[in-house]
């Protein structure tokens, strides 16, 4: 029987001899596939030689299951054709738009969350799910600004994105807390209302503040270690789920392998004490 997963670390090229070697307990890989869906070559066979050591996730960022029209049909047979090959524990997917028109943009953008959206999403992953022949898992967005026009309230939007396809929600502790801080909410009420019950994985980041309105606007960079408060935060959702699956994101201003690793002990602790706690 497989040890169960616990904490994991986004994969990144300069960290593959590493990973590869690494034996901690519970460890766990996720990568962007959108970086891995050539038919071959360096990338494709360092993820392959990962994925005969350990468990891997997929993370996507351009299925653009908000957007007005479908996801590319290329695209999707790609992803599918990897997952096929790698066999990932999970693939998840942004509540977000990034293309128009056939242009793709480099962001994750919001949108009025509407009835129109919510069937427009709805079937968007239902497509997906089809495809793949697996369900996904939806991840809770950062916002930046307030957006009017919402018919739904964001935690009844994901509920009902749950009820409608079967989906699984990814949930971004690191994202709550911003939109949280930016929007002038509370990241415990946000959570309070989260439907706990569908998160099949959870990420965590770090964040800084805007370079010209500093901490009025907090930006998720994921280019520092995880913050204080967000670690608390996690550690409340944990008390109240149970342990899953975590991931420690980290995709730019990379530290050593080790200081990595670290971090990723933490939540490998938090989490083995909640196994611990509820024997």
């Amino acid at each position: 029987m497989a040890a169960p997963l616990t904490a994991g670390l986004g994969l990144k090229p300069q960290h593959y001899t590493d990973a590869v070697h690494c034996k901690e307990p519970g460890l766990w890989w996720e990568v962007h596939p959108e970086n891995y869906l050539a038919e071959g070559g360096p990338r494709l066979a360092w993820l392959e030689a990962i994925r005969a050591q350990h468990p891997v996730a997929l993370h996507g960022v351009s299925l653009s299951l908000a957007a007005d029209a479908p996801p590319d049909e290329v695209h999707l047979a790609r992803l599918a054709a990897l997952a096929r090959r790698i066999e990932p524990t999970i693939v998840s997917e942004h509540l977000a738009w990034s293309t128009w028109r056939g242009h793709y943009l480099p962001d994750l953008l919001p949108f009025p969350r509407t009835h129109a959206a919510l069937a427009r999403i709805a079937a968007n992953i239902a497509r997906t799910q089809d495809v793949l022949q697996r369900p996904i898992a939806i991840e809770n967005p950062t916002h930046y600004l307030h957006i009017d026009g919402h018919d739904w309230a964001e935690t009844d939007f994901l509920a009902e994105l749950v009820q409608r396809t079967g989906c699984a929600l990814l949930l971004d502790v690191n994202n709550a807390f911003i939109s949280a801080h930016n929007l002038g909410t509370r990241a415990e009420d946000y959570l309070g209302a989260f439907p706990l019950h569908a998160v099949a994985e959870i990420h965590l980041a770090g964040h800084h503040a805007d370079p010209a309105l500093g901490d009025a606007l907090l930006i998720d960079s994921h280019d520092a270690p995880v913050a204080d408060a967000v670690w608390a935060l996690y550690q409340h959702v944990i008390a109240t789920t149970g342990p899953l699956p975590t991931l420690i994101e980290r995709d730019d201003q990379l530290p050593a392998f080790e200081v990595l690793l670290a971090e990723r002990g933490r939540a490998h602790a938090t989490l083995t004490k909640e196994v611990l706690s509820c024997a």
